[in-house]
């Protein structure tokens, strides 16, 4: 595969009520570097980056290295992206960019 499933990261801000209104937090669970699993994690790359530029983070946890990570989001389908601020939702196998845009607003 060719891409790597590092986290993309930006500054997180300064003030948790900036945070709640301005940031995203997202967790990406996969089962290791699948290709099922790199393919969500470009296509929520693109998205983020398209849609919003400099006001995320994605978090990766792969769930073959600590499966017990899984029970605090009660995920029961990888992979699966959860949007922890601006509030909690999931999106299992992360949704084609229409289906996700409509989630994540």
């Amino acid at each position: 595969m060719s891409t790597n499933l590092t986290p993309a990261t930006h500054p997180l801000p300064s003030s948790p009520a900036k945070a709640a209104t301005d940031y995203w937090d997202l967790r990406l669970y996969v089962a290791g570097q699948t290709e099922h699993s790199v393919h969500a994690f470009d296509n929520l790359n693109k998205i983020c980056e398209q849609h919003l530029a400099g006001k995320y983070r994605i978090e990766v946890i792969d769930l073959l290295r600590d499966p017990k990570l899984a029970r605090g989001d009660q995920i029961v389908a990888l992979p699966t992206l959860v949007r922890k601020l601006p509030e909690p939702i999931r999106n299992h196998g992360v949704a084609p960019r229409p289906r996700f845009l409509a989630i994540a607003q």
